[in-house]
């Protein structure tokens, strides 16, 4: 069974402007439910714009992605938020919120769930411990070193317990201490029977992998 199907997808920026940029031009693959994907190949093949398309965080310029058979380009924006919330994402930015704490950094997530206060912070401090930087939960995002910040974006992405991770280069600002920690999270969610689907040009993930799709 597939957990994702794309289909003929191309993905363009600026279009029709003199910086038009394809991102994208038809591609057509199949990740399969319960696997641990990565997506490999050189920078500015699209891997970061395939990841936002599987995460419903962007729209193909052509072509259909399905998410459990579920085409998300019929789906209103109400629709994609909703199935976002069965995903787990790990940017290469962070995307964390300045001057919020990071144990609500952590925790937002979970807000529009319902889940009451207290609840949230003993699941942030939980992951942090997972993490490896449970002395982090009161800091800020501002006084995090860039290995922290990516810690945090990875905790963030578990808070939801997500049947399906999507992460971008999520080991490329870590020591080996900590990318051999966050491989082992990875995997931990994999072996649950999650998707865990994985942008990246490390050897390691790669070895490891159920499933490797180059672009």
């Amino acid at each position: 069974m597939s957990c994702f199907v794309v289909q003929s997808v191309s993905k363009c920026y600026k279009r029709g402007t003199a910086q038009e940029v394809w991102a994208l031009r038809d591609v057509s693959l199949s990740i399969p439910q319960g696997s641990f994907t990565v997506l490999t190949g050189p920078s500015g093949s699209g891997k970061t714009t395939l990841v936002g398309l599987l995460g419903a965080l962007d729209r193909p310029t052509q072509g259909h992605v399905l998410f459990q058979g579920q085409d998300l380009g019929a789906c209103s924006d109400v629709g994609l938020a909703r199935l976002r919330r069965r995903m787990g994402f790990v940017f290469q930015t962070f995307a964390l919120i300045p001057r919020l704490p990071v144990w609500e950094n952590i925790a937002y997530p979970l807000i529009p769930r319902g889940v009451a206060r207290a609840s949230r912070y003993e699941i942030a401090r939980s992951l942090l411990e997972r993490c490896g930087i449970a002395n982090t939960i009161a800091k800020t995002p501002e006084d995090l070193s860039t290995g922290e910040q990516q810690r945090i974006g990875m905790a963030r992405a578990l808070a939801g317990q997500p049947e399906v991770l999507l992460a971008d280069e999520p080991t490329s600002n870590l020591d080996a201490r900590s990318a051999d920690l966050l491989l082992a999270l990875l995997h931990e969610l994999h072996s649950k029977g999650n998707t865990v689907i994985v942008a990246s040009h490390d050897r390691t993930l790669v070895s490891r992998a159920t499933v490797v799709l180059e672009l």
